[in-house]
């Protein structure tokens, strides 16, 4: 029985059985884990509140060798976020990161930079940044961490040059209008939000959480939404709470 240590975020939970939980940690030493934590769910569990999404901890566990899930024996908090679920459109974009992280990596392939990745970004949803900027942020680092650094310089398929008057953005990159039209699923891109995509991957985290981005700041967050489903194979999960999220901001903000 190999005995686990490592600093980890709580990325995803569900309920097994009457009082046990599954818990998915992304951890800078193993990646991403999957574990039982046993009687989590009870009134006196050890755990408490600890195995809340979001938290970063120290986590201990145990893997047996004989099955996937390992068996969680401690969880130590070091930082639950807890600011991040206390508003909807930042516990909504918090879902969207951690969501992307869950379903972009593969079981204990760790990824040191992508950790630190997440808690930096964990810690900006936290405090006063903006939420959705965060995410953008995210995104658009996240892809590059992974391997799945969209090409900005050139079209991904035919090898023309940018700029030109109407690019999409496909699974690797840019293409020109010509090639778009028979790319399927390439979104639709302005020569603006290339141009601040670009900014924002050569920014510095905190530049890039403060840049300017004005108009093409939706348009940012719509292109990096397309960008996932199109790797994960489906829509995340998170997008439709958001869109929900934005309309009931929209209709308050009517009714003032």
């Amino acid at each position: 029985m190999a005995l686990g240590k490592s600093a980890a975020v709580v990325i995803g939970s569900f309920d097994l059985g009457e009082s046990d939980r599954v818990v998915t940690f992304y951890s800078r030493e193993h990646g991403k884990v999957r574990g039982v934590a046993k009687a989590s769910r009870r009134m006196r569990s050890r755990f408490g509140g600890a195995l809340e999404l979001f938290t970063l901890g120290e986590l201990v566990f145990f893997d047996t060798g004989r099955t996937d899930l390992v068996r969680v024996d401690h969880f130590d908090v070091l930082d639950p976020f807890a600011a991040i679920r206390t508003d909807l459109e930042r516990l909504g974009q918090g879902a969207w990161i951690v969501e992307c992280v869950n379903r972009l990596t593969a079981e204990r392939d760790p990824h040191a930079a992508l950790f630190g990745l997440l808690t930096r970004a964990l810690r900006a949803l936290a405090s006063a940044a903006g939420p959705p900027r965060v995410a953008i942020c995210f995104g658009a680092r996240c892809l590059d961490v992974l391997g799945h650094r969209p090409r900005l310089d050139r079209c991904v398929e035919c090898g023309r040059a940018y700029p030109f008057a109407r690019p999409a953005l496909d699974e690797g990159g840019v293409v020109c209008e010509a090639c778009a039209a028979h790319a399927t699923g390439a979104t639709s891109i302005s020569p603006a939000a290339v141009a601040a995509l670009g900014r924002l991957r050569a920014a510095g985290w905190e530049e890039a959480l403060t840049q300017p981005l004005g108009r093409v700041e939706a348009e940012l967050r719509n292109a990096l939404e397309s960008h996932m489903t199109r790797l994960i194979g489906q829509p995340t999960r998170t997008a439709k709470f958001l869109r929900e999220v934005r309309r009931l901001s929209e209709t308050s903000g009517e009714r003032r």
